[in-house]
């Protein structure tokens, strides 16, 4: 319960710090308005100021909608010039990100201009009640947290160019972790407004924590797939924009979420798996091989040389030595293998210096037509599926 108090404390304390702060401005303000317009009641047209419409007295009403018209000015000023002057000196600054607050937050702050318009609209014009006073509460919370949500892709730029020069998270981890603090200022400011309505807090998470049972009982699928989403990410056994193939789908990793990843298949559809399943599957990574593998038969016919036969072989073990995509560190095979009933079959087999699958296949048809080269240039050639049949002639004896 103490943890649950603390918890409560901690989401209300920025909520109602900025409250006073309001409150305070509002009531200076108001408090010298109205002192300017109870001058009007004391003068000379006094009783025509006086008289009440609605039971708002014609001074106090008129004045409330000019102050209200005068915030909405205040508005589209603000967002003309002031934010128009705070982008330009934003620009002048080596970091992004200042420009990146005042672009996110500034829809917000526009906001607030409406809300202290509007309060200062209900305590001129008298009605300012309990109902009026929970309103604005509500709506300055939501400004509040909405200029907290505001900033969150500020946050997740910073995560993700930490991931890139400081190697400390990986991109899709960072994204997984903006994507909690989004649930949790949501969550926080929903909170607040259910505190705001009169609902007794403590009691509501006590309820929920009596119904957690049946709901994890309910959600344990979801929790699985979130736990799977964590070990996703923290094993980095998979990333955004990675080739592979889990649990019978193969494609491109689109997205690893909270619940499921999305994998685009190379028929450009898309392969939605639950994270549980990918987290608890064999996963083939082809990305993360950085070679490919290159092998091939190929046939000469059976009019080559033993002698022409051991130069092919020799030029192409050459050609791949001085070929920069081959890898001649590993293990590598230019044999003559087989007779078979066409050709002398030699045995192609070598690693190309890359993962990318159509850089692979540039590679591989480059080492096609060298070998093609090589063939001709021994003046022999491919052999192809063949029957030759030989007819023995016999003397026929005269009659």
């Amino acid at each position: 319960m103490n943890e649950t108090n603390t918890t409560i404390d901690l989401l209300l304390s920025i909520k109602q710090k900025s409250n006073n702060i309001l409150h305070n401005i509002d009531f200076e303000i108001f408090s010298t308005i109205q002192n300017n317009i109870d001058k009007l009641y004391s003068g000379k047209y006094g009783e025509i100021f006086a008289y009440a419409i609605f039971g708002i007295p014609v001074a106090n009403l008129v004045v409330a909608l000019l102050v209200f018209l005068f915030f909405l000015l205040l508005r589209r000023l603000f967002t003309k010039y002031t934010v128009k002057s705070l982008l330009n000196f934003a620009k002048q600054t080596k970091s992004r990100y200042d420009d990146l607050i005042i672009q996110e937050i500034y829809k917000p702050v526009e906001f607030l201009f409406i809300v202290i318009g509007l309060n200062l609209f209900f305590k001129l014009s008298f009605l300012d009640s309990a109902l009026t006073k929970t309103i604005i509460n509500i709506l300055i919370t939501i400004t509040l947290y909405w200029i907290l949500y505001a900033i969150i892709p500020t946050i997740q730029e910073l995560l993700f160019n930490l991931s890139k020069k400081e190697n400390m998270l990986s991109e899709d981890l960072s994204r997984f972790i903006v994507r909690l603090v989004r649930i949790f200022v949501f969550i926080a400011g929903l909170l607040n407004i259910l505190h705001i309505l009169g609902v007794d807090i403590t009691a509501f998470l006590a309820s929920i924590g009596l119904g957690g049972l049946a709901f994890a009982l309910a959600a344990k699928d979801t929790a699985s797939n979130l736990f799977g989403s964590i070990a996703l990410l923290i094993d980095e056994s998979i990333k955004a924009g990675e080739w592979v193939k889990v649990a019978g789908a193969e494609g491109t990793v689109e997205d690893i979420g909270m619940r499921t990843t999305r994998i685009r298949t190379f028929d450009k559809s898309i392969t939605i798996l639950p994270n549980s399943i990918v987290a608890n599957s064999p996963i083939e990574n082809y990305s993360r091989r950085g070679i490919r593998r290159v092998k091939m038969t190929i046939g000469l016919v059976y009019s080559t040389t033993p002698e022409v036969l051991e130069d092919v072989l020799q030029d192409i073990r050459d050609m791949f030595k001085e070929y920069p995509k081959i890898d001649n560190d590993q293990h590598q095979l230019v044999q003559f293998t087989k007779f078979n009933d066409s050709s002398l079959d030699i045995l192609i087999y070598t690693y190309a210096k890359t993962a990318d699958f159509r850089e692979y296949l540039q590679i591989v048809e480059d080492v096609n037509i060298k070998i093609m080269k090589i063939v001709n240039s021994h003046d022999t050639s491919f052999a192809f599926p063949s029957q030759s049949i030989y007819v023995e002639s016999i003397n026929e004896k005269a009659d």
